[in-house]
């Protein structure tokens, strides 16, 4: 079993990351209200996986755009998010600092963003933002069995479980890592986000101009 759609997923998304905005979001939450954004925030998470797993290509066909260039594309996005996380930066909230700003400005004046925050801005743009969903579309372009499909919505699976026990342990993960650690971390998820990302942008490439191909 390929286990390469599951590290770039874990290296995008990176919950770990996000824990330190999580905290900020539900400062003043009790716990009900708490265990309420972690479930919707998991589920969430999952949603969107599955529904670019399913169907992120026929989305692509109707617009009419080819896979090879979405695949550069989104090989491009994934790259500036490994650089935003090099930088020790969440990568997908590194790319939208402003729509997040906006959020956090309407969330200042609406009481009712706080029964909102799982789904935005935690699970939309911070945890499943453009390029977990092109990284999604690429990898089930590439899956060609039925089991290889089922396979990517497993690993949805564990994203949602992997986000579910970060935020879970978001305070004990705050004291005993620590703004440094979390950021040790992050680095080196970009790096691993970084080569992989290099690497669908060459086969894109390879797709668009077969002279590459040698």
């Amino acid at each position: 079993m390929d286990f390469k759609p599951l590290i770039t997923l874990i290296a995008i998304v990176n919950p770990l990351a996000i824990v330190p905005f999580f905290m900020h979001y539900t400062a003043g939450f009790n716990r009900t209200q708490i265990r309420r954004t972690i479930q919707v925030a998991s589920l969430t998470s999952f949603a969107v996986i599955a529904i670019c797993a399913l169907f992120g290509l026929a989305i692509l066909s109707f617009f009419g755009i080819s896979l090879a260039s979405f695949q550069v594309g989104g090989g491009l996005l994934m790259l500036t998010s490994a650089l935003s996380m090099i930088n020790a930066r969440a990568a997908e909230a590194a790319a939208h600092d402003e729509d997040v700003d906006a959020i956090n400005d309407a969330a200042a004046h609406a009481d009712h963003s706080r029964h909102s925050v799982a789904v935005v801005p935690l699970t939309i743009p911070l945890l499943t933002g453009p390029a977990t969903m092109s990284t999604v579309v690429i990898y089930a372009d590439q899956a060609q069995s039925f089991w290889q499909h089922a396979a990517l919505l497993g690993y949805g699976v564990v994203i949602a479980a992997l986000t579910f026990v970060c935020f879970s342990m978001a305070p004990a993960i705050s004291r005993v890592l620590g703004k440094t650690g979390i950021n040790v971390m992050t680095r080196l998820m970009g790096l691993i986000l970084a080569a992989l990302s290099v690497e669908v942008i060459a086969k894109g490439l390879q797709q668009l101009f077969p002279v590459l191909a040698g």
